[in-house]
């Protein structure tokens, strides 16, 4: 039985473990989600959620929807402003940083839209 169950652990027949959280450290669902969410009890590794917001996104600017489109320059400009903006008030505040990754999903499940 403990054979069976540790070869399951992670997997989409794990009934108890959330398999998407044990591969990608998030949930889709969180804190709703009806799968166990196995949190590290130590990590080198900060998530700070919902933090960039990107002009790309129209849900979230309807001006930028309005007048048609960002140009590329001005989005990366925006990013530009937003990764060192954080990564200054981080070091200040935390001190050295080794590593900082921002990642942006706009999946259509992902995106709020307002009306």
């Amino acid at each position: 039985m403990a054979e069976f169950l540790a070869s399951i652990f992670g997997t989409e027949k794990d009934r108890v473990n959330c398999p998407f959280y044990f591969k990608t450290g998030a949930c889709t669902h969180g804190e709703r989600c009806s799968r166990q969410h196995n949190r590290p009890t130590y990590s080198q590794t900060v998530l700070l959620n919902h933090m960039y917001r990107s002009p790309v996104n129209l849900s979230i600017n309807p001006e930028v929807q309005r007048v048609g489109g960002m140009p590329d320059d001005q989005v990366q400009s925006h990013f530009d402003e937003f990764f060192e903006d954080l990564y200054l008030e981080l070091v200040e505040k935390y001190g050295p940083i080794e590593e900082l990754n921002i990642c942006e999903n706009l999946g259509d499940h992902l995106v709020v839209i307002s009306v």
